[in-house]
């Protein structure tokens, strides 16, 4: 492939809900360039962009994809997103390096939640778009309908520049409204020809919304148009890009990916009336200093990482020399890539505005900044916080060995999966999008790197207190042929209460009847008990101890003597004293459509909650503020998207520790006797 400057590169994600046709997008476009001789297919697992084990299995897109294709003197870089929430790193990875964006839109149900994310996301970008109603060649499809979804959730900025010929089985063609041309497609040819007279009517009154729309970006137009004169195509082409440019305008394109119906067009109104790389802020020329940002790592235990980059300013060439602005790294560059889905091409250089790939960087990590010791660091990739945890163990000791190494490098690859280890519980914690997300991740650890990892729910930290105060002896005597071992207390506890404090430990003892030697013995034996807990194996808080009496021997007492029978006297005194559990409580924040409040609230009673607040926020959105039991939560992020279908989120964090109900009490101190009994 050559070289092409800013200006000739198109730089645009495709964005959809999961099932859309992004991926048979692109596969479509490479075969419509001559990029490949063969269409790929998602569903027998030859698709170029959807490569990876995973996704072949599955059959949808996991991961990010560049597939940049060459159409009339233009690169076009396509960045295939996947569709699925739980992938939504990759969605914004591919955000971050785009100029614009493509939204795919099935015609068979029109926008859907995904659909409304991803448009979220593009405006948060800022990005122009175009978008594709797909799928017009199924059963029980309609153009008009799937316009009037589009305009219900996005407004009357989106307006038609292709409609359909015919509908459903007969689907065979569209027509551009600005030339008032009709396309036909039969075996992957396109036929110009006239307008059909049954679509006349319909292009007319289409074509009259488009130029109404697109005239209001430029004001002597607006007056031409006002005063009954015609708008050329030439003018009404160069309002749509200006219309597109603000964000004032979404041109709708229609077809059918497998079919091939107007993939070219839709590849024409790229060029047309979406930005180029030179036309968007931050992209500089390619003679100034290099900066590249680093949006991808893709990591393959046989052939190495390899890690995506955009370059916004200069050129990066191969084998030579950069600095890692991030990390103050030196990098040498091996050989650059431009790289195709699962297909690779060396390259000798990649300018600013385009896109490459360079393996085996030894410092360099997604969200990095490449280039000289005078280049800025460019802005990072906005990831959303994880809403989902679960605790990893691996099945061997051989895994064990393993898993550590694999965590470091699935994390490296997708940045929104966390990992953590809970210093309580000792537990390596894997945190992520969703369940699936999670599921999908161990299973990547097996197949790439060998280990195999079990998933189970992380353990809640509940705590331990007493209720009353309590007295009782702690008494260790043994003998054995030499030295015996003898220490004898009374340990008196009580709850501390109106305190931050874990627990005060106290020396009450008069008269030596305890030497003064032996106390640190006895206060570490009470410390350790109160980590190991007496009810559940959880850490005991809020515990007022002191050492009140006691007995010693002259011979055979020892500081370790006097720790166990610290260890004999708590265990007796805490059995005394109503030991009880402390859950933690969760501040939880949740946002939500109006439609679904209802439902929300229902499922949060069932989860002993406490509604605190509802306020209505932008976007016939509600806000409910609660606190919640964090053991009712921690599969909250499935039960959620459960009942929204996918548009609530929610965010939480830890409020206090309360009582944990009497009934559910003794559910937890059972699993933990029989979880002691299977060890």
């Amino acid at each position: 492939m050559r070289v092409y400057r800013a200006d000739q590169i198109r730089n645009v994600a495709l964005i959809a809900h999961g099932g859309s046709g992004k991926t048979s997008l692109v596969d479509a476009a490479l075969y419509d360039t001559g990029a490949v001789n063969r269409m790929g297919k998602v569903d027998d697992g030859s698709s170029i962009s959807d490569a990876d084990a995973d996704e072949i299995k599955r059959k949808m897109s996991i991961n990010l994809a560049v597939a940049p294709v060459e159409w009339r003197e233009s690169k076009i870089n396509l960045l295939d997103t996947p569709g699925y929430a739980d992938f939504v790193g990759e969605v914004m990875a591919g955000l971050r390096a785009a100029d614009a964006a493509v939204v795919v839109v099935s015609a068979e149900k029109g926008v859907e939640v995904g659909t409304e994310m991803v448009w979220k996301y593009a405006d948060d970008h800022e990005l122009p778009r175009l978008i594709f109603v797909n799928k017009l060649d199924r059963d029980n499809t309609s153009y008009d309908r799937a316009l009037a979804s589009l305009r219900t959730h996005f407004g009357p900025r989106v307006v038609p520049l292709t409609i359909p010929i015919g509908e459903q089985a007969g689907f065979a063609g569209v027509v551009a409204l600005i030339s008032g041309k009709a396309y036909t497609f039969t075996a992957d040819t396109v036929s110009p020809g006239e307008l059909p007279a049954n679509l006349k009517d319909a292009t007319a009154r289409y074509r009259e919304q488009l130029v109404e729309a697109a005239v209001e970006s430029d004001d002597d137009l607006m007056a031409k148009y006002l005063e009954g004169e015609e708008i050329s195509e030439d003018e009404l082409r160069r309002c749509i890009k200006q219309g597109v440019a603000s964000g004032g305008l979404t041109p709708v394109l229609v077809g059918s990916i497998t079919k091939n119906i107007g993939v070219q067009l839709l590849l024409d109104a790229i060029v047309d009336y979406l930005p180029s790389a030179a036309e968007c802020p931050g992209t500089s020329t390619a003679e100034a200093p290099p900066a590249a940002f680093v949006f991808k790592t893709i990591v393959d235990p046989q052939k190495g990482t390899l890690s995506l980059f955009r370059t916004y300013s200069g050129t990066l060439k191969s084998d030579s020399h950069v600095l890692n602005v991030s990390t103050g790294a030196d990098e040498r560059l091996g050989q650059l890539l431009l790289v195709r889905g699962k297909l690779q091409e060396s390259a000798a250089e990649v300018p600013a505005g385009d896109i490459g790939g360079v393996v085996r960087l030894a410092k360099t990590h997604t969200g990095d900044t490449l280039g000289t010791k005078d280049t800025a660091k460019l802005p990072p990739i906005h990831l959303p916080q994880p809403a989902f945890t679960a605790a990893v163990l691996p099945k061997t000791q051989s895994d064990l060995d393993k898993m550590s190494t694999a965590l470091t490098r699935i994390t490296e690859e997708d940045p929104t999966l966390h990992v953590s280890r809970d210093p309580e519980s000792a537990e390596m914690l894997l945190s992520g999008m969703g369940e699936s997300h999670i599921d999908i991740a161990i299973e990547r650890m097996q197949r790439r790197f060998g280990v195999d990892v079990l998933k189970r729910d992380r353990r809640v930290p509940y705590r331990e207190t007493i209720r009353k105060k309590a007295r009782a002896e702690g008494r260790h005597k043994k003998q054995s042929g030499g030295h015996g071992q003898f220490g004898d207390i009374w340990l008196e506890i009580e709850p501390l209460v109106g305190s931050d404090q874990e627990y005060v430990f106290e020396n009450k003892i008069v008269g030596g009847v305890v030497p003064k030697e032996y106390v640190p013995g006895v206060e570490k034996g009470v410390i350790d008990s109160l980590k190991q807990g007496f009810i559940a194996g959880c850490r005991m808080v809020h515990v007022r101890v002191a050492l009140v009496d006691g007995k010693y021997h002259a011979v055979d007492s020892s500081s370790q003597a006097f720790e166990i029978a610290a260890h004999l006297g708590m265990k007796e005194a805490v059995a005394l004293a109503q030991p009880t559990l402390l859950e933690p409580i969760m501040n939880v924040t949740i946002t939500v459509p109006d439609a679904n409040m209802g439902d929300v609230n229902s499922d949060l009673n069932t989860k002993r909650a406490r509604i605190l607040g509802m306020e209505p926020t932008s976007g016939g959105l509600q806000r409910i503020t609660a606190q919640v039991p964090m053991a009712e939560m921690l599969h909250y992020a499935t039960d959620l998207r459960s009942i929204t279908q996918g548009r609530g989120t929610f965010t939480m964090e830890v409020a206090n520790y309360e009582e944990v109900p009497a009934t559910i009490l003794q559910q937890i101190i059972e699993a933990h006797k029989k979880e002691k009994e299977e060890k």
